[in-house]
């Protein structure tokens, strides 16, 4: 599903350039559940965004269900992004003046349906997580737990092959957390691969593999308890 080789990426700054990710080669199978690991300035948001279509690479290949990743203008980057991923982000990244059902029909809307077609298809996913009879409340309305499930739901409307979460669970309490990982556990049991960024060694060990990075380059990649005593 993502297949990364020899992936490099830098950032000027000023004459200089930092050089990010320096040769990364990752293969994620088609309904896998990985989770990347990585202090600050390790890379890892620098991956995501690349793997998001958000950002573009230097040397290297990148390969999306199978398709090469290169010279994408804006376009046909967002095309990709509609047809194929689903994002879920800390920040919930809802707009605060549209209702949840609304928030959750926006990318359908981007593909062009109709509205009672879209109407139906959020509340579905609304449902799904738990939150249709939150339907018609505002983000501000909402706590923090019911924020993010919105965003799972707005991931999940347009039936993407892989779900990126960048730090799900980074604004949540324990509690809350935990519904969240048992919702994206739900997802990749239905089959979808789910690529999550964290820092949290506890979240990274509900998943069934985990890519460690540092200073740009990979230093591990192992599976973990859960997965290997399945």
């Amino acid at each position: 599903m993502i297949k990364i080789e020899k992936l490099h990426k830098s950032y000027p700054i000023g004459k200089d350039s930092l050089h990010v990710l320096k040769g990364l080669d990752l293969h994620i199978k088609e309904g896998e559940f990985v989770s990347i690991m990585g202090s600050s300035g390790s890379g890892k948001s620098t991956l995501l965004n690349i793997v998001g279509l958000l950002d573009g690479h230097d040397e290297g290949n990148y390969f999306l269900n199978g398709q090469k990743i290169e010279n994408l203008d804006e376009k046909k980057a967002a095309i990709l992004r509609n047809k194929f991923l689903g994002f879920i982000f800390q920040s919930f990244n809802l707009i605060t003046y549209k209702t949840a059902v609304e928030n959750v029909s926006l990318p359908l809307y981007y593909q062009g349906m109709g509205r009672k077609e879209r109407q139906k298809i959020a509340l579905q996913y609304l449902e799904k997580v738990g939150l249709k009879d939150r339907a018609d409340h505002l983000p501000s309305e909402l706590s923090g737990g019911e924020k993010q499930r919105v965003a799972v739901a707005r991931a999940l409307a347009t039936k993407p092959k892989v779900i990126l979460a960048d730090e799900p669970t980074g604004a949540l309490d324990s509690i809350t957390s935990a519904s969240v990982m048992e919702l994206l556990k739900e997802i990749n049991r239905d089959g979808m691969t789910v690529f999550v960024i964290t820092h949290e060694e506890d979240i990274a060990e509900q998943t069934d593999r985990i890519v460690r990075l540092k200073d740009g380059v990979i230093i591990s990649d192992e599976l973990t308890a859960k997965k290997v005593n399945a």
